[in-house]
């Protein structure tokens, strides 16, 4: 809640400021036409609300947990990646960081993380580090050396998962709020500062949609996206609750895999047939939607109400499992 109302109010501040610094959006060129109406708003939103929520995480545990302050570092690193990104979009009409640059700094972030969670004195109930709780029968799987290059794959997974759903107003701000609530839920019975640290995101992202909603008056940027995507990957691998991460962001998980099925046929296809063939209208999939005709705003409601299931579903294996 103190999230949730100290970002609404810096919002009324940041959103006309960052219209007078000229920090507005570009249309891309891939995106559908309608998207051209909201060339010239204002983004990079990450910018004020991803600390606020990092923040009043802190305070709230006096800034004594470890954990959080993890996956603050993180969360806060991977917005300074998204910062660049959108800085040098801006300058550069929308050439930003080239996709394999981003990449590696992220896996970079990701990697340090690992080696940070392995050396660092972390609050859990097992006697033992680099395991994943999962439901009965299969139990406590202990991973062992592959537990940092899971959490490294979460942590970029996420990231650029969040960052393609972030095409409608309020749409991945919105789920990831949803998904914070239901990993502060599953995490809730390891780590309880963690699920302090994840509720206070998802605060943030409440009180960020009120500017963000339909139609917003500010985008989130990369800023956002991939500090939220590495804010749930942290808050993931300080706990081993990656399966229930998997059930709550199956949104972003589907965005994903959209690309990714659109971009294997269009060149298998091409490559055989010399004319590629899209299997969607668009890549990632809510572009698709908007191409069938289908309204921005039920778009995004259909989304949160499958979010909210997915989040029951997540919440409870999570708790099930610990």
């Amino acid at each position: 809640m103190i999230s949730a109302v100290v970002v609404s109010c810096i919002g009324y501040i940041c959103v006309p400021l960052f219209r007078i610094l000229k920090l507005r959006s570009i249309r891309r060129n891939e995106a559908p036409i309608q998207r051209s109406s909201k060339k010239g708003t204002p983004t990079m939103g990450g910018l004020y609300f991803v600390p606020i929520g990092a923040l009043v995480a802190e305070v709230i545990v006096g800034f004594s947990s470890a954990e959080i302050s993890g996956a603050v570092a993180a969360t806060l690193a991977f917005a300074a990646i998204g910062l660049v990104d959108d800085f040098l979009s801006l300058k550069n009409k929308n050439s930003g960081l080239s996709g394999w640059m981003r990449i590696l700094l992220e896996v970079a972030v990701g990697t340090w993380f690992s080696c940070w969670l392995y050396t660092t004195n972390v609050s859990s109930p097992y006697s033992m580090k680099m395991v994943v709780p999962l439901p009965a029968p299969l139990g406590l799987v202990c991973l062992g050396k592959f537990y940092p290059l899971l959490t490294s794959f979460c942590f970029v997974s996420m990231a650029n998962g969040i960052n393609l759903t972030d095409g409608l107003d309020g749409l991945a701000g919105g789920i990831a709020a949803l998904t914070f609530i239901g990993m502060s839920i599953a995490v809730l019975p390891i780590c309880s500062d963690v699920a302090i640290f994840g509720a206070s995101m998802a605060g943030a992202c409440v009180g960020f949609l009120l500017h963000n909603r339909y139609k917003a008056s500010i985008f989130m940027g990369d800023t956002g996206a991939l500090a939220l995507g590495a804010a749930l990957a942290a808050m993931a691998s300080c706990t081993g609750m990656f399966f229930p991460l998997f059930i709550s962001s199956g949104i972003f998980v589907l965005e994903v895999l959209s690309v990714i099925i659109q971009v294997c046929i269009f060149r298998t296809t091409k490559y055989f047939q010399k004319t590629g063939f899209r299997f969607f209208r668009m890549a990632p999939f809510h572009h698709h939607l908007e191409l069938c005709g289908i309204k921005e705003p039920k778009i995004v409601a259909a989304a949160y109400i499958v979010t909210g299931v997915l989040i029951l579903c997540g919440a409870y294996v999570g708790l099930i499992s610990a």
